[in-house]
């Protein structure tokens, strides 16, 4: 995901960050490092290009600096759609893990999921995005591994 604008806002103390999709996240100086503060203001607030656009780094009156990646902006934001791809990811290192000490070949666990050796690949790649939660699962099962999904209620803040 691509940041298009950033701000910040003294009187939130927060920055208010703008994606390509137009979706505007609050992210506060206090999850950042260095945190800007009323002694220490930000001097400069550009999205950083030589971060891909991923990022927005500040430069603060003492010349310190810091940047912030997207990913921790929609993690701090508990944004759907990442944790559940962040959900994915985390499975996907698991099935590696567990490919790498399974006594099944490659071509044996693709025949058993009933699908070809270039989609396992496709299944065991973390940056693929695209890929389903039952599709994981019944590698995971695959390889030996119990899946359990555990659904707790979060602490009131």
């Amino acid at each position: 995901m691509k940041i298009r604008n950033v701000t910040s806002n003294n009187r939130k103390n927060e920055f208010s960050v703008t994606t390509r999709s137009g979706i505007i996240y609050p992210f506060p100086y206090s999850e950042t490092a260095p945190p800007p503060s009323s002694e220490n203001r930000i001097d400069e607030l550009f999205v950083d290009k030589e971060l891909g656009n991923e990022a927005f780094t500040y430069i603060l009156e003492s010349g310190e600096e810091g940047s912030v990646h997207i990913e921790q902006v929609l993690e701090y934001n508990e944004d759907p759609k990442y944790l559940a791809e962040l959900l994915t990811y985390k499975l996907s290192l698991e099935a590696q893990r567990c490919i790498g000490s399974s006594a099944l070949s490659r071509r044996q666990i693709a025949k058993r999921l009933k699908t070809s050796v270039p989609q396992l690949y496709r299944l065991l790649d973390p940056s693929n995005t695209r890929k389903s939660m039952n599709q994981l699962v019944a590698l995971l099962h695959i390889l030996n591994c119990d899946v359990d999904l555990v659904v707790k209620k979060r602490a009131a803040a």
